[in-house]
């Protein structure tokens, strides 16, 4: 019988695989034959970790999530609510290999949802509102050491600075400007916001 981190190494590599054939061909691509055919097993395994591929779907959304938090944890700085604030945000800017599938990842979700109705049922909205209400915590702590104005909304801040994020990110892969010109256009914002109005 397979140890358990035999099974857990092997349902990874199989949403690994689905979200390369996303990145590079979209969600429409990915069959549970051409998932197979990425991972080097048979569609048999495939179907054995996920029954159907609704279920591969909604794992690989999952897997996505998960990784795109792990490397903003990962590069968070400790100390300052502003840089972590950033360093949140910047996941949203494709400034590398990595982000931009991610973000292409996240797209082909959104753009099958709306013509999908399995997709649209999909709770994929969950992850931006799980990451704005984190968001306005930080916010919130920042308020109370006196790094952002006493008098903010910083659930109505939290919201717009992702808005911000995901409309630069937009704009990185329309081609409208650079990764570094997007960074610089989220400093300007949280400049704005992390300077305290008067006591």
């Amino acid at each position: 019988m397979p140890r358990l981190s035999d099974h857990d190494e092997r349902r990874g590599e199989i949403l690994t695989a689905l979200l390369r054939v996303a990145a590079g061909r979209g969600l429409h691509a990915a069959s549970m034959r051409t998932v197979a055919a990425e991972a080097g097993v048979s569609v048999s395994t495939v179907q054995y970790y996920f029954r159907s591929k609704d279920q591969l779907l909604a794992a690989g959304l999952h897997h996505q999530a998960e990784a795109v938090g792990r490397r903003a944890t990962s590069g968070t700085p400790t100390g300052s609510n502003r840089e972590t604030v950033r360093a949140w945000l910047t996941q949203y800017l494709p400034a590398d290999d990595e982000q931009r599938d991610a973000y292409t990842v996240f797209a082909a979700y959104h753009a099958l949802a709306l013509t999908d109705p399995a997709l649209a049922e999909f709770p994929y909205g969950q992850y931006a509102g799980q990451f704005e209400r984190l968001l306005a915590e930080v916010l919130r702590a920042a308020q109370r050491v006196g790094e952002v104005a006493a008098g903010c909304d910083v659930e109505a801040e939290a919201g717009i600075l992702i808005a911000l994020a995901t409309g630069l990110g937009d704009s990185v892969m329309g081609g409208l400007r650079d990764a570094e010109a997007a960074g610089a256009l989220l400093d300007h914002q949280l400049d704005r916001l992390f300077t305290p109005g008067p006591p």
